[in-house]
């Protein structure tokens, strides 16, 4: 039985962190070497915990399942990086940057964890120019920002688009000093399946070594999952094809709660799909939306070159419909905006796809500047497309990239399993209903520096847990478990490839929980989902074997998950019977199409207990804001 205390500390919102470290229970620097810590996932947070973990002295186990710790997804995030400097001197604050956040989420995130990304964003900076991280700087030597969505404040630390890697190799460079330093002790090419719980605590994990398909056990007093969202879930989508959400929905099996699943983002900024063959969408920079103006012809149907249409026949509905932030509204509204600009039948090349426009920046500043801010992006942009973008706009359309549900923690980033913490995007606790740009970067390494370090020696010092056996009942029954699952999916000899499921599972998602949800859709999106999943166990077809390289094998346990996980979102949905940020319910809006909250009824973050496949219990944590007032999220 699951029971919720998200433990957020009594009084002012600018000293509960503060006060709390100071009331954490302490670990004795000679004791931190008798307590091991797992870390499983190596992006952002799980590499800064498992760094900063080990510079503090406490023994350290790391797993990815790619052959280097570098290679992790948070590479591939290009924009910046949000923090509450106020180097431009325009009215930036640490309240500012939480309300905006808080407000982004459309009041569906916890207000004192927010509140604490925002007070130690500051930290993050320092710590990253320390490491060499090559920030962009202005003319006099000074770090540069620049604007991302949902602001009118300039806050994002960029190192051009490149940023997510350039912070990853930071942390990738201080977890590698630990390695050698004999504190962390990394493992390659393990995935977790499992979660080993004992007498009621996280105490390790279960892995299946990729290289030679045996199945291995680990102990520890604590866990740290760090592994990514799970917006594959929608098949095409803007991550890596090997991001999934395997490690968080085994634990969730063991007793973790999943809170708002159907909190998933659909970034406006992407390349359109091409083609049936596509195996991902390619993300291009929010950034781009500081200088590119959006448009669509006015005319349905426009068959004009793009160089000849007038600006009289060009519609920038985001600056029209929201001219205090124009171009730089935020995601789920400038998402949804484009959606209904191809609906209308104004949408560009075949009708699925908008302009980002950059004729007016280079007019203004000069194509050498906008090349300065923007070059590697264009020219992605360009061996992707074969366009170039300074002498055509270019066309974009959204896609699924972020996902602000994940586990259900507290404000000490501890899951509903005492032991087990949830660090990143694989947690549900700082954005929402939608995440500003620049702040996904922002809460990785926020949680992976400087909040999982105090937070799990406060457990050790608190409950002192014991470390436990390997060879226990609970770990043999964890790989019990992991085999005849595996066996099992081996032994189905089906007729449809893992890719044929997971591609249905993603076009039910992305039409039926996608942009827009509605409840008719859903009801029957949740009995078509059931049926998938049945049809996946039934005529599914898994080739090679178990005991060795099968990446065949892999794709299909993390499909299987999907198929649990995707019903579950549409469970989420349906009960979620509002209107807020990424979550838009068709049944409430305006005349205007903006999304109508129901705070009386939903105000509260929806945490799900899994009983068995296509069966929840629901738990509700009520929200309550007691430094910022609820209000209708406008960006006019």
């Amino acid at each position: 039985m699951i029971t919720l205390d998200s433990k957020v500390p009594e009084g002012k919102l600018s000293e509960k962190w503060t006060n709390h470290k100071f009331n954490m229970k302490l670990v004795n620097p000679a004791n931190k070497r008798k307590f091991d810590i797992i870390v499983v996932g190596t992006g952002l947070a799980g590499a800064g915990a498992a760094a900063t973990l080990g510079e503090l002295g406490y023994k350290v186990k790391a797993f990815t399942f790619h052959d280097s710790s570098r290679r992790a997804h948070s590479i591939a995030a290009q924009g910046g990086i949000n923090a509450a400097k106020d180097y431009q001197n325009d009215g930036d604050s640490v309240y500012r940057l939480f309300y905006d956040t808080i407000k982004g989420g459309d009041f569906r995130a916890r207000e004192a964890n927010t509140y604490r990304l925002a007070e130690v964003s500051n930290n993050i900076i320092d710590q990253c120019v320390a490491q060499g991280v090559p920030f962009a700087r202005e003319y006099g030597g000074t770090l540069a920002n620049r604007s991302f969505g949902g602001a009118q404040v300039s806050r994002t630390f960029y190192a051009r688009g490149e940023t997510g890697q350039q912070l990853l190799l930071g942390a990738y460079s201080s977890l590698n000093r630990q390695i050698k330093l004999g504190n962390v002790d990394m493992y390659h090419r393990r995935e977790m399946l499992d979660v080993v719980v004992v007498d009621g605590k996280a105490k390790g994990i279960t892995v299946r070594n990729l290289l030679t398909g045996e199945v291995e056990s680990y102990t520890a007093q604590a866990v740290v999952l760090a592994t990514g969202g799970y917006s594959n879930v929608f098949f095409l989508s803007t991550s890596a094809m090997l991001s999934n959400a395997t490690a968080a929905w085994r634990a969730h099996k063991k007793g973790a709660a999943f809170a708002n699943p159907c909190y998933t983002q659909i970034h406006p900024t992407c390349l359109p799909q091409h083609g049936e063959g596509q195996s991902k969408l390619v993300l291009m920079s929010e950034s781009l939306r500081n200088d590119g103006r959006i448009w669509v012809p006015n005319i349905v149907g426009e068959k004009r070159p793009v160089s000849e249409i007038p600006e009289s026949d060009r519609d920038y509905y985001l600056e029209r419909r929201y001219p205090s932030f124009g171009n730089l509204a935020p995601r789920d509204i400038s998402s949804r905006s484009a959606k209904y600009a191809c609906d209308e039948g104004k949408g560009v090349n075949g009708g699925n796809s908008v302009y980002l426009d950059f004729a007016d920046a280079i007019n203004r500043i000069g194509e050498p500047a906008v090349r300065e801010k923007y070059g590697n992006l264009f020219e992605m942009y360009e061996n992707i497309t074969g366009e170039n973008p300074y002498n055509v706009p270019m066309q974009i359309y959204p896609a699924p990239h972020y996902t602000m549900g994940g586990l259900w923690v507290d404000y000490n980033l501890q899951s509903s399993i005492p032991g087990l913490f949830v660090a990143g995007e694989a947690n549900f606790s700082d954005h929402g209903a939608n995440r500003l740009g620049a702040s996904a970067l922002m809460q990785g390494l926020a949680d992976g520096y400087f909040v999982v370090p105090y937070s799990i020696g406060n457990y050790f010092g608190s409950e002192k847990p014991e470390k436990s056996d390997v060879n226990g009942a609970e770990f043999k029954a964890a790989e019990e478990s992991v085999k005849e699952s595996t066996d099992k999916m081996l032994s189905i000899n089906g007729k449809q490839t893992v890719d044929d499921i997971h591609r249905k599972l993603g076009d039910l998602l992305i039409d039926k929980v996608g942009m827009s949800r509605d409840e008719a859709g859903l009801k029957g999106v949740i009995k078509n989902i059931s049926d998938l999943r049945e049809e996946f166990w039934n005529d599914v077809k898994v080739v090679g074997k178990a005991g060795e390289i099968n990446q065949n094998l892999e794709r299909a346990g993390r499909v299987a998950d999907f198929l649990e996980l995707g019903e579950l979102m549409a469970v989420d949905a349906l009960d979620r019977d509002e209107s807020c940020g990424a979550h838009f319910r068709e049944e409430h809006q305006t005349d205007e199409g903006e999304a109508v909250r129901n705070d009386e009824d939903f105000a509260y973050v929806a945490a799900w207990e899994y009983e068995k496949a296509g069966s929840w219990k629901l738990h509700k944590e009520d929200l309550k804001f007691e430094s910022v007032e609820l209000a209708t999220r406008s960006y006019k």
